[in-house]
């Protein structure tokens, strides 16, 4: 699995959220968004993908505090 940086995996989870309130999830930028948070983080669905986010943005805080 390939290791983005925790910025660009924040930026990713950002989008995705502002496109699901905006469009309530229904676009295909949103389902490109989706697929590439799969992908990313090595996951298959949406809600995986989100919590591996998560736990990305949390190891990252870590090692630089």
């Amino acid at each position: 699995m390939l290791m983005l940086r925790a910025e660009t995996i924040r930026a990713l989870v950002s989008r995705y959220e502002e496109l699901r309130a905006r469009d309530g999830g229904a676009t295909q930028e949103l389902e490109d968004v989706s697929y590439t948070l799969c992908v990313s983080t090595g996951t298959r669905t949406v809600q995986d993908a989100l919590h591996r986010a998560e736990e990305i943005q949390r190891r990252s805080l870590a090692l630089t505090a």
